[in-house]
């Protein structure tokens, strides 16, 4: 069986055992990560944030869980204006306060951003959809339009295998352990690229950066907590919505994306037919946001 071994070859491409071809296979490097810079909010937490393009209008990207910054980047490649994407607290730079940590605290986290940057749109993943449910419901008015990609919690708690799968996570950057990092990050993509250039370009710019700022114990307790008490919160919420989900992902089940969409006033829901978007489908999943947004 033809599998690939840690650590990665130096020339980019795997190292393969067993039949099969043996030459080099090279592949282009990740692109070096951009400078951030810390941000001081209203509440006292410094998050760490990314702004590029110029003008109007301005959107607010916000990642998922145990992800960051480089996550989102992909989402608005496209999209008009002024970007401004940040880290939540406890990833990345940004400030983890002690204490159990729920969607009101994602929520001013990502708040304070916007308001900061003057945005009047977003783009919220997985953690950070939910955090957008929890502002939204707070003050429906904030955002014009919103997009709502793979949203993982509404108003009930996520998966066992959702804590399992963070707990692990959490373990291994603990322990320093280059090797069970990357056992547990190469899931995050699908078999088919695990074993080329591509994902291990995205592996070691990943574990890279797991090392280097590492997580916050308090992210432990998140799949516990849910985005809102009930779908009827979100009923005055006045923005244009785009809610993107897509089947046979349990990390984010299709069920919570229509749920989302039927909450929402003003939503349009569009489900991807496997997993993995990012990876199976990013051209049209950027031309669909940039579309939604760029009107």
């Amino acid at each position: 069986m033809r599998d690939f071994r840690w650590p990665p070859p130096p020339d980019g491409g795997p190292r393969t055992y067993g039949p099969g071809p043996t030459a080099p296979r090279t592949g282009r490097p990740a692109l070096p990560e951009p400078v951030t810079e810390l941000v001081t909010t209203p509440h006292g937490v410094r998050l760490e944030r990314l702004v590029t393009g110029a003008g109007e209008p301005v959107t607010v990207f916000a990642h998922g869980l145990a992800t960051g910054i480089a996550a989102t980047r992909p989402l608005g490649s496209a999209v008009a204006g002024t970007k401004v994407f940040f880290q939540f607290r406890g990833h990345g730079r940004s400030d983890a306060p002690e204490g159990q940590w729920t969607y009101t605290d994602l929520a001013r986290d990502l708040r304070a951003v916007a308001d900061l940057a003057g945005a009047t749109r977003a783009v919220g993943a997985s953690l950070g959809a939910g955090a957008m449910c929890r502002l939204l419901a707070q003050s429906p008015e904030r955002f014009e339009r919103a997009v709502f990609y793979l949203p993982a919690v509404l108003d009930q708690q996520r998966s066992p295998a959702v804590r399992e799968r963070l707990a692990e996570l959490l373990d291994a950057v603990e322990s320093g352990d280059i090797a069970a990092v990357a056992g547990v990050v190469s899931a995050e993509a699908p078999p088919a690229v695990r074993n080329t250039p591509a994902g291990w370009a995205y592996l070691r710019q990943r574990i890279d950066q797991l090392m280097r700022d590492g997580l916050a114990a308090g992210l432990a307790d998140l799949p516990d907590q849910v985005a809102v008490t009930g779908a009827a919160d979100l009923a005055a919420v006045s923005a244009r919505a785009l809610v993107i989900g897509c089947q046979g992902d349990d990390q984010h089940p299709v069920a919570v994306a229509e749920a989302l969409a039927a909450a929402l006033p003003h939503a349009t829901l569009h489900v991807y037919d496997k997993p993995a978007v990012l990876w199976t489908n990013r051209s049209d999943l950027r031309d669909r946001i940039s579309g939604f947004l760029n009107e």
